[in-house]
């Protein structure tokens, strides 16, 4: 049961972090360039469905991970082991890509132009920038502290 828990969480950070990634560094640039919102939500339509249905099973398949690693909840604030700074770190990305992400929903995106994609743009660089901090967060539980990370 754990190693396709683990393989479902590890398919859910690559179908989200590649989509952000993907996003980040040719569908942003192009429409930036071209001051053209509408490839942003070209892109958005055709990816949100995969990419909110990965994050969703990234959620799920990470609470049960951390609680096989900490079953006691408490324990995973109490920053008593690597593996509970690990989890609130990882608890904490998921509350900054939350935030960024309602922030984008519900004042970016219903108004977005020409004159908002800069603000769009700093919306999907950080929740990038947090999707491969959860990557190396997670590399981190087996491969010694990424980083210097925690």
């Amino acid at each position: 049961m754990y190693t396709t828990i683990l393989f479902l969480h590890i398919l859910g950070a690559t179908i989200w972090t590649g989509g952000h990634l993907v996003l980040a560094f040719s569908v942003l640039p192009a429409a930036l360039k071209a001051r053209d919102p509408a490839r942003l939500l070209a892109f958005e339509k055709s990816y949100e469905g995969l990419g909110m249905s990965a994050l969703a099973v990234q959620v799920l398949t990470g609470l049960w991970l951390a609680h096989t690693l900490q079953p006691s909840i408490a324990d995973w604030f109490a920053l008593a082991s690597p593996q509970s700074k690990l989890i609130l770190l990882k608890l904490g990305l998921l509350l900054l890509t939350a935030a960024t992400a309602i922030d984008a929903r519900l004042r970016i995106i219903p108004k977005l132009d020409a004159r908002t994609l800069p603000k769009m743009a700093v919306r999907i660089a950080l929740v990038t920038l947090f999707s491969v901090l959860f990557v190396a967060a997670g590399v981190s539980f087996r491969g010694g502290l990424l980083f210097g990370m925690v």
